[in-house]
């Protein structure tokens, strides 16, 4: 951990099997205040997020943003960082929005487990995690996205819907059709990299339709009807992996809407800065604007 922010908490880690698919466990890391120092931090119940690792989709685990999850949590916000199904072993799209949608639920039928607030449940995401994770913010109640049904809810308890009080995008990918046009044209243009993006687009999306149909930006630019939570969208003005174009166009597009998104444009970070540039000023800046953001909008 090297970003400097303002530790409120001491925190405990723990890892704990939230979902099964056949005789395959998946984990999730919880990140979560137990004691605050004195004068600078209340008690729980604290707001709960659930965070969705990037990878193309197809690469990456729980761990991913273990050093963004543990600065939120001392910062007084329980994370959850999971583990999810992923192409080639696991099925495409929408399979891992079905994973973290379910992960959405548990963390709220948890919540008492671990010190949280059932009310005042987040999504957040890196790069394709962030895609997922306002897919699951802007369709609670598609049926594709809660095809996983949450078993253990007792008897009398409330039944935990997917909804949340706001969602985090960071450097997500926004528009994954205009981004696969983009690497497409990279590739024949030489890039080796743009190659293996496509080989990632082709797993998790099978076809353009897929890509068209799963796409935030346009879901907003058709006039679909959307859950609008306030958005936080962080990025790096260096940032070529996910093109400021397709930022622009979402943002217009979730205020046209209705929705209340506030953009922290990170000067001149490039992609995964938080993860690879731990100790600039501007890496610290845009996690306590996470950490404070979270409080506000589940106040």
């Amino acid at each position: 951990m090297s970003a400097v922010v303002d530790s409120k908490y001491a925190i405990e880690i723990t890892e704990i099997e939230y979902l099964r698919h056949g005789n395959r466990s998946f984990i999730a890391r919880i990140y979560r205040p137990i004691s605050g120092q004195a004068g600078k931090a209340g008690k729980g119940p604290f707001p709960m997020m659930v965070e969705a690792h990037g990878g193309a989709w197809v690469r990456q685990d729980r761990m991913r943003n273990a050093m963004l999850d543990e600065l939120m949590a001392r910062g007084g916000v329980i994370v959850m960082g999971i583990d999810f199904r992923m192409p080639p072993t696991d099925p495409a799209y929408p399979a891992s929005v079905a994973d973290i949608h379910y992960a959405v639920r548990w963390l709220k039928s948890h919540a008492a487990q671990f010190g949280g607030d059932p009310d005042r449940v987040g999504v957040m995401g890196t790069s394709s995690g962030g895609h997922q994770a306002a897919l699951v913010a802007m369709r609670p109640g598609d049926a594709r996205y809660g095809a996983v049904p949450l078993n253990e809810t007792a008897a009398g308890a409330p039944v935990m819907d997917a909804s949340v009080r706001c969602a985090v995008l960071c450097w997500p990918v926004i528009d994954p059709l205009g981004r696969y046009h983009k690497v497409k044209q990279e590739a024949a243009e030489g890039s080796q990299e743009a190659l293996e993006t496509i080989k990632a687009h082709d797993l998790y999306w099978k076809t353009e339709a897929a890509m068209d149909e799963g796409n935030p930006t346009r879901s907003l630019e058709r006039g679909e009807k959307s859950s609008m939570p306030p958005v936080l969208y962080v990025q790096g003005t260096a940032d070529k992996a996910h093109p400021r174009p397709h930022l622009e166009r979402f943002v217009a597009a979730y205020r046209k809407a209705g929705g209340r998104l506030e953009l922290h444009l990170v000067d001149g970070m490039e992609q995964n800065f938080m993860n690879e540039n731990p100790d600039a000023r501007g890496t610290a800046d845009a996690i306590e604007r996470i950490i404070s953001f979270v409080h506000e909008e589940t106040a």
